[in-house]
């Protein structure tokens, strides 16, 4: 169990918070492209509980600016993509992308007191479907070697969905292997014929997912200290001397990594809209065939709402519970789509959860990890960083071997599995 005082602590991200102040250090995804998309490229922002719009101007160029005009405050989220900038509509100041103010029409000719404006302003990157913000201080670092950044656009597709819970809970879901044999058992296995993009449909060797979850509800979890975070093994000793291996990761301070099917992995961060929300940010990498991404858009679309990426199912219609559905076809009642399994499960313990009474238990050693991590990177300004051009890169995957070289098989597996994709040639880090 945790203190009030300590709860508070690392989950609150809001301005001049000391968990806030953590996770502005790194990069972290603000919006989706396809939020740009249209004719109108703007967006409203909110992260870390500042408000903010994100634009694209006529040459293109990326600006996330302070959402209230520096003028009289109003909300530029309204404002005029025009003459190179964003313009207020109440008295027509142009705001640059870089926060400068170029116009002030109102103001006698010949005037330059807007030279001396500039609003706040962050610096963005936009890669593979998603637009990364840092908002910390002094340079940026570089985006993370991630397999996600990395792999060409045709081989990534990237989605978010809207949770009411705070941000630590949300990822802490991400980094809890037991929780897939009971919250995701199904107690049939499709026969995976309609299983693209979707996780737990594929088979490790010759056992449905599904079936192996089900059955080997005891995992034993095994994890490591990385550059990035941590790394988390976790077996299933089968009973024919093979185990099953599920390797993910924690990428601190506030994504998972985690395998969807032998060729295809998940990037996931859990961003804090503000300290009761949160997105949960993916990219999908496919190590095969470019991503069939107008099927996953539609798979996922069928489930939330725009333009705010809500989910359709929630505590409002309970999570679209069917007890006759938990007698027979679901752990929970609550349909085939995991998404909305982990969603009730994380926005049921309260918008921030009361660690005062809980319990945490020996397959909970992930989550007591990641506390340590965050509290030592409150507490210390050399906090662990995303992972770096020589940091190597995090693998995540399902396989089954024999249980004697079980810490072996999950390596060839990984670099069988990078010698046949077509685009890369980078060694992970082994």
């Amino acid at each position: 169990m945790m203190t009030g005082e300590r709860n508070d602590l690392v989950t609150r991200t809001g301005p001049d918070t000391p968990a806030g102040a953590v996770l502005r250090r790194h990069w972290l995804p603000a919006a989706l492209s396809d939020e740009l998309s249209g004719e109108r490229p703007l967006a409203p922002v909110r992260l870390l509980g500042e408000d903010l719009v994100l634009f694209r101007d006529e040459a293109g160029r990326l600006g996330l600016i302070d959402r209230h005009c520096p003028h009289r405050g109003v909300d530029l989220a309204y404002g005029r993509l025009e003459d190179g900038g964003l313009r207020c509509p109440f008295h027509g100041w142009l705001m640059a992308t870089d926060g400068r103010c170029l116009e002030q029409p109102a103001e006698p000719a010949g005037s330059r007191a807007h030279e001396k404006i500039r609003t706040t302003r962050y610096p963005v990157e936009e890669r593979n479907g998603i637009v990364f913000a840092y908002l910390g201080p002094g340079t940026p670092p570089p985006l993370p070697a991630l397999d996600c950044l990395r792999a060409p656009a045709s081989h990534v597709f990237a989605f978010k969905g809207l949770w009411h819970c705070n941000w630590l809970q949300a990822l802490e879901i991400g980094i809890d292997p037991a929780h897939a044999s009971f919250l995701h058992r199904f107690f049939e296995d499709e026969d995976g014929g309609d299983d693209y993009g979707r996780q737990f449909r594929d088979s490790a060797n010759d056992i449905p997912i599904t079936r192996l979850l089900r059955e080997h509800h005891r995992p034993e979890i095994l994890l490591d200290e990385t550059d990035w975070g941590l790394r988390i093994k976790t077996l299933r000793h089968l009973d024919d001397a093979r185990t099953h291996v599920r390797v993910t990761n924690l990428l601190f301070p506030c994504a998972i990594h985690i395998p969807m099917s032998r060729w295809m992995t998940i990037t996931q961060w859990h961003v804090p809209v503000d300290d009761s929300r949160c997105y949960w940010v993916s990219m999908f990498t496919s190590f095969a065939e470019p991503v069939d991404a107008e099927t996953m858009r539609a798979q996922r679309l069928a489930e939330h709402s725009l333009p705010n990426y809500a989910p359709l199912k929630g505590a409002a219609n309970a999570y679209g519970y069917d007890p006759a559905e938990q007698k027979s076809l679901t752990f929970t009642g609550m349909g085939m789509d995991i998404n909305v399994h982990d969603q009730w499960a994380v926005e049921s313990m309260g918008a921030i959860q009361n660690r005062e009474k809980e319990h945490l238990a020996t397959t909970d050693k992930a989550i007591a990890a990641n506390r340590r991590l965050l509290l030592q990177a409150i507490g210390a300004p050399d906090a662990p960083a995303s992972p770096r051009e020589n940091d190597g890169v995090p693998i995540a995957l399902d396989t089954i071997g024999p249980t004697a070289a079980w810490d072996e098989i999950w390596r060839e597996a990984d670099a069988a599995r990078r010698a046949a994709c077509p685009w890369t040639a980078v060694p992970a880090d082994g």
